[in-house]
């Protein structure tokens, strides 16, 4: 009885389904039927993207957790006596350059001391050198080195486990509990 139900449901799906006429007719022919593909896996669920943080905002947020570099800058000095602001400034400067060699470890980019005589060879990098004053004919050009430039020996940023919402945040609000 098996056979019989078995003839019936090849029958039926030959003949409305095309894949299953296709297969049946190999074997009827003596072919050996194509491999059917692997069943299809699910897919494993992607493990969540970091909130994305623009570096900007992390390196304001270093400087400020560090040297509070953005209530420097945010207070207005108005009200406050030269030697108040030197006393600040001290601070502040010392802190923010600490964090920028530890992240950047700043080095000035020519090695030559400002106000020296220097030679820029046919080929310079319009990215190491910015050319002022009276800029005229082809290299080599000869000038005064009016300030080293900087740059950065490494770049260490540090990674941001926060939330989508606290992203932008610079300096969370500090609250003291009683």
């Amino acid at each position: 009885m098996h056979r019989i139900y078995l003839a019936f449901r090849i029958f039926f799906l030959t003949l409305f389904k095309r894949a299953i006429a296709e297969k049946v007719g190999q074997l009827l022919s003596g072919a050996q039927p194509a491999p059917s593909p692997a069943p299809m896996q699910p897919k494993q669920p992607l493990a969540p993207k970091p909130p994305a943080r623009s570096e900007a905002i992390t390196l304001l947020a270093a400087l400020q957790r560090e040297a509070r570099f953005v209530d420097f800058i945010q207070e207005s000095l108005a009200g406050y006596s030269d030697a108040q602001i030197g006393a600040a400034v001290r601070d502040v400067h010392r802190d923010c350059n600490a964090v920028l060699q530890r992240l950047f470890a700043l080095k000035p980019a020519v090695p030559q001391d400002e106000g020296s005589e220097m030679e820029l060879p046919k080929g310079f990098d319009a990215g190491r050198f910015r050319l002022t004053g009276n800029v005229a004919g082809e290299p080599p050009l000869r000038g005064k080195l009016v300030h080293p430039g900087w740059e950065a020996t490494k770049c260490e940023l540090p990674t941001w486990t926060g939330s989508k919402d606290s992203a932008r945040v610079i300096a969370p609000a500090e609250v003291e509990i009683k």
